[in-house]
């Protein structure tokens, strides 16, 4: 079987889980399957095989980028032919594998990794782009012959989203995690580095620690959880690994929060760089508790990595995140009671602070508790989050598109 997968990241182009996950799917996928993959940012020198790269057209220079996007996607559909199964990830690449499904006469494969009606507040990044964006996943999704839903609380948010979606094509997939890139290090050459790592960032490691991984974006929950920081006891250090903004306002917004929290305790570090992955695993392994306050997630894959790396995670009750964290075993789970506009907006965000605060002191203050559930938490990821049984299911959901097409 041929599967080509589409996809806006791939390496050396990653920025989001999205473009973790097509990356490790790949791997896996190739022990049964023909794999291809076509992604933007262009040609990948020293690529490996089967990798092909597009560039934004030169003709579509300056306009707005979901049309950008668009123009990509159209590049992308030739390449296709000859694929048994065509496979999209995320509204940038679902346009193109539609319309390959269609020319080509073959399965087209949805993964639903985010959905654009739950993320409203694009249209502050996107302006009128926003309602091209959310056409072409319509289009996506509801042509589709399979959707792959990253989590039950994803399934139902697709199933919401557009009603017109046969529930019965919708199956459930979760992400899943690299168990050795993710296990914590033991050597000496990563003790050294997380000293250098901790001096570079004033970290202190002897400071109970709670620690924060994510874009700067609506969804991800951050003014919230900037909020509950004031509530912590003081001698709680807090690290915010929190960079890429998706708009000017929100950066501003944050910026300001943490420098009023700078002026009011120490202990609050923030990271802005996008750190190499052994320097990122040193920040987490110098932290206790890992937190997820996001507004709308559909699984999560930073707590994931967190959980691999032997943390709890205490982590909002919406979306696919009770799907990873068991509730007083690997962690907690934060409830919210949020709009159901899309935005997620929590209906009472005082209360959800305060209890994101409470939990995350009941945790990180009780050194024995957080180190039982890290433990746990490192245990079940190994049980059901490995990307092997990610690719067995991947590949059923294949054989039943092919066994039932629309």
């Amino acid at each position: 079987m041929r599967v080509d997968l589409l996809t806006k990241e791939y390496p050396p182009f990653i920025y989001g889980g999205a473009g973790v996950h097509v990356n490790e799917l790949a791997k896996v996928l190739r022990a049964h399957a023909d794999v291809r993959v076509h992604a933007f940012g262009g040609p990948r020198e020293g690529a490996e095989e089967g990798v092909t790269g597009y560039s934004d057209l030169p003709e579509l220079a300056g306009t707005n980028a979901a049309l950008q996007t668009l123009g990509v996607d159209l590049q992308m559909v030739p390449g296709v032919a000859g694929a048994d199964i065509v496979h999209s990830h995320t509204w940038y690449a679902n346009m193109a594998g539609h319309l390959a499904g269609l020319l080509h006469s073959i399965p087209h494969v949805v993964s639903a990794h985010s959905l654009e009606p739950m993320r409203p507040w694009k249209a502050e990044q996107l302006g009128g782009g926003y309602a091209l964006s959310s056409w072409a996943e319509r289009q996506a999704y509801e042509g589709a012959s399979a959707i792959i839903a990253v989590s039950n609380g994803m399934r139902a948010d697709i199933l919401r989203s557009y009603p017109a979606v046969d529930p019965g094509r919708v199956k459930v997939v979760h992400n899943g995690i690299d168990l050795e890139d993710w296990a914590r290090p033991e050597d000496a050459e990563f003790e050294a580095l997380s000293v250098q790592v901790r001096e570079r960032f004033a970290i202190d490691p002897t400071r109970p620690t709670v620690v924060f991984v994510g874009r700067v974006t609506r969804q991800k929950g951050l003014p919230h959880l900037l909020r509950a920081v004031e509530m912590l006891p003081a001698e709680v250090q807090v690290i915010l690994c929190a960079g890429a903004p998706d708009t000017k306002e929100i950066k501003a917004e944050v910026d300001a929060a943490v420098a009023a929290l700078q002026a009011q305790r120490t202990g609050v570090v923030l990271i802005e760089e996008m750190l190499p992955h052994r320097e990122l695993q040193a920040v987490l392994a110098s932290s206790d508790v890992f937190v997820c306050p996001s507004v709308y997630e559909p699984l999560g894959i930073v707590n994931l990595e967190a959980m691999a790396m032997g943390l709890p995670v205490v982590g909002s009750a919406t979306g696919g995140i009770p799907d990873v964290i068991v509730d007083g075993e690997t962690g907690y789970l934060v409830p919210l009671e949020q709009l159901q506009d899309g935005t997620g907006t929590p209906i009472h965000p005082e209360v959800f602070a305060s209890d994101l605060a409470a939990r995350l002191t009941d945790l990180v203050t009780d050194e024995g508790r957080a180190k039982r559930m890290g433990a746990a938490a490192r245990a079940r990821v190994e049980e059901h989050f490995s990307w092997a049984a990610i690719a067995e299911r991947t590949m059923e959901v294949y054989r039943w598109a092919l066994d039932n097409p629309r």
